[in-house]
């Protein structure tokens, strides 16, 4: 395989990882999702200031995202290294958008994609954890975070390669960065729970809120 298919296959990868499915989705019901709640467009704050059916569209559309660039990446040929890099690279197109200047998610509904289409067993697994977490606590991001951690345990659990082990490792790392801030208010006591909707998009726009209240069933 050349070194121009593998660089096509990394520039693809980002790409597609950088198209911004909670954008859209919100922008669909009339909300600019990057100015309300977090100002995140990955799932959670589509769930918070927009309701539950745009986000479940969010978290289904992102971990394709990943698996279409790497099943572009396997049709090519590439190595296995270059199916890692390929959705390495969907998730820093996802997390770090040039279109969105370079502002995007936290990368875990794409991290799923990439865990599925190339450690499906850990992934799952890991993915059980973090569900897991998230019901008993009711905080996404550290069922996210335990649920990347709980990843590289559960692949030297079984026999793995080095190309395995580095994404673990670096979806992990990514995870973590992206929820720096979620970690220190963990710390605190002051992240909000899953369902605590964002007043932000109320204030900016009654009109909207109220469609979007209907919508969403909340």
């Amino acid at each position: 395989m050349s070194a121009l298919f593998f660089t096509l296959c990394l520039v693809v990868g980002y790409l597609i990882g950088s198209f911004p499915t909670g954008y859209f989705v919100a922008k669909a019901y009339g909300v600019n999702i990057q100015k309300v709640g977090s100002g995140n467009i990955g799932a959670t704050n589509v769930l918070r200031s927009v309701g539950p059916w745009p986000a479940v569209l969010t978290v289904l559309a992102d971990p394709l995202k990943a698996m279409l660039a790497i099943l572009i990446a396997d049709l090519v040929g590439v190595s296995e290294w270059g199916l890692v890099l390929a959705g390495l690279a969907t998730v820093l197109g996802n997390n770090f958008n040039v279109f969105l200047g370079w502002r995007g998610g936290k990368g875990v509904a794409t991290s799923l994609g990439v865990g599925l289409a190339v450690v499906p067993v850990v992934t799952l697994a890991a993915g059980a954890i973090g569900i897991l977490t998230i019901a008993v606590g009711r905080y996404v991001s550290l069922g996210s975070v335990v649920a990347l951690f709980s990843a590289p345990l559960f692949l030297v659990m079984r026999p793995f390669s080095v190309p395995q082990l580095f994404l673990v490792l670096t979806l992990l790392l990514l995870v973590v960065v992206r929820h720096r801030e979620n970690i220190k208010r963990l710390a605190e006591g002051s992240e909000r729970r899953l369902g605590a909707k964002d007043a932000t998009i109320a204030e900016a726009n009654p009109g909207v809120a109220e469609a979007v209240k209907e919508v969403g069933g909340a």
